[in-house]
């Protein structure tokens, strides 16, 4: 099988790393992919937006699956149009990528579905925003309604900082709107669930760090690190998670004839309640998606075309390594508000050599001899070991390794999980 990888972050670098152990596939390719991933896939020039585009350089390529993994293109139907020249490809049509697209659609979705979430109001003015603040209280969570890439959430005990975040939403104007919810307690999970339309096939829960600095202190970002397993979380999570809110959703969407087939991401949060739905997305999160391909020992190609391709349910139970996988985000300084870019890395080569440890790459270029930094998240750390504390260790062994001038990184990934395993083992 030839796969193709659309996009350029540590999210699809951990896909072709993935895909490269699967005996059956045979060439891989990345459009347009980032210097990392020249060592398992060809890499493509193609404008990811553009489905025309993409789908002209599938056949020109031969693929014989393309896998759509930023959400950007999905809500823009890339892959409807690599569908329509007749490709199999993993990701949700642009309808049914609404799910992330949109907030509000997503929160109308729950709401047919029964699933359990966030009271929440869907605000088109600031005096809507305003009202909803005062009905809801604090702590405030104002979403951009529309993609954000990671960013446009703001959750504050400062009524001014969330009604100014609300007016920069707004200002876009046309049919810009947000969503005002209530404050979710507890830790958050993410479960990567994959679908065919009908049947649903979850993966291993992680958790993600989305805030910059240690001890979730500073602003909020795209993510900077994560780990699975999750020995602090509940028996029976997965199919609780499963039953209550992935079938529901994805039966909730065919009913509205638009099948939801590809990965829904389901966003956690684990309330006194029991577990309450943050957000869907609609494809594989970054960086949880970096740990969890780490540990899966299945073949991942033939798993994404059975759910490309409507036979999800007759695949076999996926296998899974005990070991654990910690990520770190490395980041470029400035970021996540404006980052600076074109710093030299050196120290790549020594951190992929620790073993246990791979480095993916994120947001990098090649300059002549160079590899720089060309975006906020600059690389992703992974460490794998037989528990969370070998794990992190080999994670932050190979970080250290690496120089970036000015880089950022979190130094408490999974440390209280790890220390919280310790403790009951």
């Amino acid at each position: 099988m030839k796969v193709l990888v659309l996009g350029t972050g540590a999210r699809e670098h951990a896909l072709l790393e993935a895909l490269a152990r699967d005996g059956d596939v045979t060439a891989l390719a990345a459009a347009p992919g980032n210097p990392g991933m020249a060592s398992v896939a060809d890499l493509i020039e193609v404008d990811a937006m553009d489905g025309a585009a993409v789908a002209r350089c599938a056949r020109d390529w031969g693929a014989d699956l393309v896998v759509v993994g930023p959400e950007a293109p999905l809500v823009a139907g890339v892959a409807d149009a690599v569908r329509a020249v007749g490709i199999d490809c993993f990701g949700p049509s642009r309808e049914a990528a609404a799910l992330e697209g949109s907030k509000a659609f997503a929160k109308d979705v729950m709401a047919q579905a029964g699933v359990p979430t966030a009271l929440a109001h869907v605000c088109r003015t600031v005096e809507e925003v305003a009202a909803a603040l005062d009905a809801l209280g604090a702590p405030h969570v104002v979403k951009d309604d529309g993609l954000a890439a990671g960013k446009g959430v703001v959750v504050t005990d400062d009524r001014a900082e969330a009604l100014a975040h609300a007016q920069t939403c707004l200002a876009r104007g046309g049919d810009a709107q947000v969503v005002v919810e209530e404050f979710l307690d507890g830790p958050e999970v993410s479960l990567f669930c994959l679908s065919d339309g009908t049947c649903v096939v979850p993966l291993e829960p992680a958790q993600d760090f989305k805030r910059l600095q240690d001890g979730d202190a500073g602003p909020n970002t795209g993510g900077m690190g994560a780990y699975t397993p999750l020995p602090w979380a509940p028996p029976g999570l997965v199919a609780e998670v499963v039953e209550r809110v992935a079938q529901p959703t994805v039966d909730a969407m065919a009913r509205r004839g638009t099948p939801f087939a590809g990965l829904l991401y389901v966003g956690l949060a684990m309330t006194s309640r029991g577990p309450r739905v943050v957000e869907f997305n609609a494809r594989f999160g970054d960086p949880e998606t970096q740990v969890v391909l780490a540990r899966l020992q299945s073949p991942l190609a033939g798993l994404l075309r059975a759910a490309a391709t409507g036979i999800l349910a007759g695949h076999p139970p996926l296998r899974w390594s005990d070991d654990a996988a910690v990520t770190v985000v490395l980041a470029s300084p400035g970021y996540p508000a404006s980052p600076t870019t074109g710093g030299v890395l050196h120290g790549l080569a020594a951190a992929d050599a620790v073993e246990g440890a791979h480095v993916l790459h994120a947001g990098t270029a090649r300059r002549g001899d160079e590899i720089v930094s060309a975006g906020g998240r600059v690389l992703s750390v992974v460490g794998t070991g037989p528990d969370l504390d070998a794990a992190r260790a080999v994670a932050y062994d190979a970080l250290a390794r690496i120089e970036l001038d000015g880089g950022q990184h979190r130094t408490d990934i999974a440390a209280s999980a790890a220390r919280d395993a310790r403790v009951t083992a």
